[in-house]
């Protein structure tokens, strides 16, 4: 039986979120990419978390593009982490980073619980928040750099396949489906701290909704294969995420917006460093 959405993003009658509306909605939400914006897709989106990561693979690869395209013997690899820095918020435009700033300011904030939330709310940007993006926009440079001196390196012949650096692809798209991975356990396992965004998404997933999600992630950690770098750039971004979590229960009484948005860009910067690291050691 052919499927049709339903009013709500879901197949009718079943009540099951339609694929095609929920990557749509994923892809609204997690980039810049022109898809549209039905209210279907987003409540398709809400109710299927493994939407994350199944994007999270088409940013990624979108993402290496620097890498793969521009020639490294010739080009210098701070010109190559600038275009990849640039790449990044192209694709993927700054709504998370907004996040982040917010969060920044709610973690440098005194005053308990409720003044935390309510930092949250204030659209003036503190110190916490230009702290706080000043070191990922740098950590992410810095990434890139190292990034671009690893597909120099995979250059080497036996050390790519058809031209493609593949530890260096592999990093990427295992840090990105891992900073996915993170919002969608953010979805299943937080509750709202308020109304928003948080809720939303939080609402329609469990921590038993996350199985489909983790078992759609693990084949981005076999594309740097034999490196472990992307085995460790996915499981660092995770386990950002995961701390994110603790620490917003403990400071904000659950999560919201912010701190998926949050998890997103600290979760790609970890992931990327922790696989660079990861293959430099091995």
């Amino acid at each position: 039986m052919a499927l049709s959405d339903g009013p709500d993003g879901t197949d009718a009658p079943g009540g099951v979120a339609h694929p095609v509306a929920a990557l749509r909605g994923a892809l609204g939400f997690l980039t810049r990419l022109p898809v549209g914006g039905r209210e279907a897709d987003w409540a398709a989106f809400r109710s299927t978390p493994v939407a994350f990561p199944l994007v999270g693979y088409l940013v990624g690869a979108l993402l290496s593009l620097p890498f793969v395209l521009l020639p490294t013997a010739a080009v210098p690899a701070p010109a190559v982490a600038a275009v990849f820095l640039a790449w990044v918020y192209v694709l993927t435009g700054i709504n998370h980073v907004d996040g982040l700033a917010d969060l920044g300011d709610a973690a440098v904030v005194h005053g308990g619980r409720e003044r935390g939330l309510g930092v949250l709310k204030d659209t003036t940007a503190g110190v916490g928040a230009l702290l706080a993006v000043v070191l990922v926009v740098a950590g992410l440079a810095l990434a890139g750099l190292s990034l671009a001196r690893l597909a120099l390196a995979d250059g080497v012949p036996g050390q790519s396949v058809a031209g493609l650096p593949l530890r260096t692809v592999g990093i990427v798209v295992a840090a990105e489906v891992g900073a996915k991975l993170g919002m969608a356990a953010l979805a299943g396992l937080g509750t709202a701290a308020t109304d928003g965004l948080g809720a939303q998404l939080t609402e329609r997933s469990s921590p038993a909704a996350l199985a489909l999600p983790a078992a759609a992630a693990v084949p981005a950690a076999a594309i740097a294969w034999p490196s472990p770098g992307g085995v460790i750039a996915l499981l660092a971004a995770v386990l950002v995420a995961f701390g994110l979590w603790r620490w917003a229960r403990a400071n904000l009484g659950g999560i919201n917006g912010d701190v998926m948005g949050a998890a997103n860009e600290l979760g790609r910067v970890a992931g990327l460093h922790a696989g660079v690291i990861a293959w430099t050691l091995s």
